[in-house]
């Protein structure tokens, strides 16, 4: 996420709140830092400014103290002795009226933390200890638990019932990447325990494997017998379109589940030359190395709903369960990231199949538009939608006229589902309801998707009121382009 001084001005005027606080932090780090991002990871999470004193006065960090305080709070969070369980954060640096401001957005955790063993809480603008309160500690367990649903406890289910082979590449993989990393000298238990995988019910004091690690290192039979409707559905649409040219059901744990997305799109979708500087990146890998991640770190697993990866002409979109936190387009560059499954994600980045909270959103907006000529787009609902333009075959990533090219000559074709939306609009303008009742359908992401968007891409249809495009009295009629098409159907 970019942060600007705009952005600093704009939080500065809110005023501190129970997910803003101020520090002055003029030379060095205060110990109430670590009590303030101990008291937002186990509340709703928050933003924490360094640089400005209690009454919004930017005072800046010192400049010459600037690179050590952010060695020093980096370090801090991930020295399990100063918060634990660790996290990762990250610190960006800010001039606001020509001082240097640290920005440091500490999302909300699905663990409870600790500040030098003691607990913290959020309170409107006020950090408390409720180490020894134990009504009020008790509540705060009982709410990480019922939240995030990944941390549900099996107490039947243990390290026997889990797949000790996929443990060890997991352990060989962050080896690999990272040189003595402590998982080296554990054994699979201690691996579960420290990634939060084998926890404690605190309401019936029982010990067992967490619906994340079954997840992720579970066998098919245990994954399906836990959460039966779990599948992601990968899926290649470009000739028949009513149904599918190629198709991959996957019905694993997490880890071979991203492996396959990426096998899928990399059998599917070219890969265009592109220089980053002086290397070659390769933009489909970074783009959908992202939108895997994704889809697997942020699904909502007690939801029925089966996530779909769809390969049309021209983009891909995804599709997955969501616990939303609002609803509509989320800005890539001003939207501040909200971790859904944050031991997962955890997990995923030690494995090195993502990076850190927000960074994901940094990627698709850097290479997106060098990739297929648009920015993609990430739509928060009950269900999380993502949609990637991209080029077909033969193109290249400077030459997107070709892609669009492709894409209209692929738009004259009008599938059957655009043809029967226009048909629906030949007598009279419609709002959605009532388009979705003539064609009886009931899921909106597929008239969305299938229907509407097609044919108000390939301007067959527009919208009645273009300059408020999600009034609730929004309607479509067709453009004379439309009416032309239209007209060909009764010849």
């Amino acid at each position: 996420m970019n942060i600007d001084e705009h952005n600093i001005l704009e939080l500065i005027r809110q005023g501190e709140s129970i997910t803003l606080e101020f520090k002055e932090c003029h030379h060095a780090l205060s110990k109430d830092v670590y009590e303030t991002v101990c008291a937002f990871l186990n509340r709703h999470g928050g933003v924490l400014l360094l640089g400005i004193d209690n009454s919004g006065k930017v005072t800046g960090v010192e400049p010459d103290a600037s690179a050590q305080i952010k060695k020093d709070f980096v370090t801090a969070i991930n020295n399990p002795q100063k918060i634990s369980p660790s996290c990762y954060l990250s610190v960006d640096e800010v001039q606001v009226k020509g001082k240097p401001v640290l920005y440091v957005y500490v999302p909300e955790s699905s663990q409870v933390h600790r500040c030098n063993y003691r607990i913290f809480d959020r309170n409107e603008d006020g950090d408390l200890d409720i180490t020894d309160h134990t009504v009020q500690a008790a509540q705060l367990y009982q709410r990480k638990q019922t939240t995030f649903t990944e941390n549900k406890v099996y107490p039947l289910i243990g390290l026997d019932d889990l797949r000790t082979d996929l443990i060890e590449k997991c352990r060989k993989i962050a080896r690999v990447n990272t040189q003595k990393h402590p998982w080296a000298d554990m054994d699979d238990m201690q691996l579960l325990q420290s990634a939060q995988l084998y926890q404690t019910d605190p309401q019936t004091k029982k010990s067992g494997i967490t619906l994340a690690g079954i997840l992720l290192l579970g066998t098919d039979q245990l994954i399906l017998s836990v959460v039966p409707a779990h599948r992601t559905d990968l899926i290649l649409r470009k000739v028949n379109v009513d149904r599918y040219d190629d198709r991959d059901l996957v019905r694993t744990n997490l880890i071979d589940s991203y492996d396959r997305i990426l096998a899928f799109v990399q059998k599917h979708l070219p890969d265009p030359f592109y220089l980053d500087g002086i290397e070659r990146i390769s933009l489909r890998d970074v783009i959908f190395r992202e939108v895997a991640s994704n889809m697997l770190i942020h699904r909502e697993y007690t939801n029925a709903t089966p996530a779909r990866l769809i390969i049309e002409y021209g983009q891909v979109r995804t599709e997955n369960a969501n616990r939303p936190h609002g609803f509509g387009m989320l800005n890539l560059t001003t939207s501040a990231p909200y971790p859904k499954n944050p031991v997962i994600g955890a997990f995923f980045r030690e494995i090195h199949r993502a990076d850190e909270l927000g960074s994901g959103m940094r990627k698709l907006k850097r290479y997106g538009m060098a990739f297929g000529g648009a920015d993609p787009e990430l739509i928060e609902g009950d269900v999380f939608q993502i949609i990637v333009r991209v080029p077909e075959f033969g193109a290249t990533e400077s030459d997107h006229s070709a892609t669009t090219q492709v894409t209209e000559q692929v738009t004259e074709q009008v599938t059957e589902q655009v043809k029967r939306l226009i048909v629906c609009l030949e007598k009279s303008s419609a709002g959605t309801k009532d388009i979705m009742q003539i064609l009886r359908l009931q899921h909106r992401p597929t008239f969305l998707y299938d229907y509407l968007q097609p044919a108000l891409d390939a301007g067959f249809i527009e919208m009645t009121q273009p300059d408020s495009p999600r009034s609730p009295t929004q309607k479509y009629r067709l453009t004379e382009k439309g009416r032309k098409i239209a007209e060909g159907f009764h010849k």
